[in-house]
């Protein structure tokens, strides 16, 4: 118990240090490490990470969206934004495609050892994190950003406790036995409803106390958005699980002592962020 309450301990203060500095290159080089580090557990998970030309390819491919917001952010700071933006994104672009067609050539020399089902998980994954993990970069071009970001992480985090405590407190009917065994319809109902309380409470002590500009943002439609991560999280939380299970480990990793793997904290959010970001720009923004 004390090895993880030190690892969250550790976890929250590099997460507010980063959050402190938003307006930097920080945030973008902070989502690149989490990134290329919940891509290296996966691609371990399907025993990939031996291969090094499909790992290192898949990586570069992974972290190209924030190296391009950080190399823009430098740009900008001393030369015509928008020509030198479309430069660098057609570069990396071009690299990013390059990366796929490595992949699928050590593949076709390696076809005897590899199979299609390692080949098409690493590709999904190195489309689908980077694409998740930069939405909170999307959310920090908004108003109220570091408030928006933290809700977003939240809206997994929550809904997990939630249910956690409901499961323990009413549980009584199996929600997934086959895949997690201690998730319970009324714990995932009693998440449902206490992210949705929480974004509420949150939102009303953001906008009387905290805000310093005008926070515009509607109660309900918040409380709304809480569901809804929510659900989405569930969703998200059930996936990894259903991954871990089928390969047969328990954790995607250690670096998180008493945590296990970023995947291992972050599977939830990979599926929050983005469905938080449409909820907000198109009822809230």
């Amino acid at each position: 118990m004390l090895t993880r309450i030190i690892s969250a301990v550790v976890g929250i203060a590099v997460a507010v240090t980063v959050l402190c500095l938003h307006e930097t290159i920080v945030l973008p080089i902070a989502v690149a490490v989490v990134i290329a580090i919940m891509l290296f557990e996966l691609i371990r998970a399907v025993k990939l990470e031996k291969c090094y030309p499909i790992l290192i390819t898949a990586e570069f491919f992974a972290i190209g969206e924030p190296i391009r917001n950080i190399l823009n952010s430098l740009i900008s700071l001393h030369y015509d934004a928008f020509s030198h933006y479309v430069i660098v994104s057609t570069i990396l672009y071009s690299l990013q495609f390059l990366c796929v067609f490595v992949i699928f050539a050590v593949w076709l020399k390696k076809h005897k050892e590899i199979q299609y089902t390692q080949i098409f998980f690493v590709l999904a994954c190195m489309f689908m994190i980077p694409r998740s993990m930069m939405c909170i970069i999307g959310l920090n071009d908004l108003p109220h950003s570091v408030f928006l970001i933290l809700m977003g992480l939240c809206g997994a985090w929550i809904a997990d406790s939630g249910a956690y405590f409901t499961g323990v407190a009413l549980g009584k009917h199996k929600l997934c036995p086959e895949i997690s065994p201690k998730k319970t319809v009324e714990g995932f109902i009693g998440g449902i409803v206490s992210t949705a309380v929480f974004f509420v409470i949150a939102l009303f002590v953001y906008k009387e106390i905290i805000a310093d500009t005008p926070c515009k943002i509607n109660y309900i439609l918040f409380g709304i958005a809480g569901a809804v991560c929510a659900v989405v999280g569930t969703l998200g939380d059930l996936s990894a699980s259903m991954v871990k299970r089928q390969i047969g480990f328990k954790d995607y990793g250690k670096i998180m002592p008493g945590h296990g793997g970023f995947m291992d904290r972050f599977d939830s959010v990979l599926f929050v962020l983005p469905a938080f970001s449409v909820f907000l720009n198109l009822l809230i923004k």
